[in-house]
């Protein structure tokens, strides 16, 4: 299991999960679906790690969804092997790409988009922890 697992939440999480699937492969592990329809909390894997996500509640430990303008404190690395073919396969599901496909300075190549509730995602090559050797 993961060291790390960042936890999102998204003002309609079921729908999220539905477009997490398909834009960038997603696998639900868990999900447990809270009133109303929302989701108390869901599991998804991506290779080695799982991401936790939920439906924002009113008090929700201060968190909040990306605003109007886009804007984010936070972002989401994943390594995957081909970049390129994510990207392409991101896009198509609707993902608004923020950087396209790049070779970066540091090694490896990614590309930086955002969900559909505007949540910063990047993918690519690069294995941070690895002395900038991409994969």
């Amino acid at each position: 299991m993961p060291d790390i697992s960042p936890f999102i939440r998204y003002r309609d999480a079921k729908a999220a999960i539905a477009w997490l699937q398909e834009a960038f492969g997603f696998e639900p592990e868990f999900v447990q679906e809270g009133s109303g329809g929302s989701i108390g909390h869901a599991q998804l894997r991506a290779g080695d790690g799982i991401i936790m996500l939920s439906t924002l509640r009113e008090n929700d430990l201060s968190m909040t969804v990306p605003g109007p303008d886009g804007r984010s404190t936070a972002g989401i690395y994943i390594t995957v092997p081909d970049a390129d073919a994510h990207h392409d396969r991101a896009k198509a599901a609707g993902a608004k790409i923020v950087m396209p496909p790049t070779d970066e300075d540091y090694g490896g190549r990614d590309y930086v988009c955002h969900d559909p509730e505007g949540h910063v995602w990047s993918f690519g090559t690069y294995r941070p922890g690895s002395e900038g050797t991409p994969t």
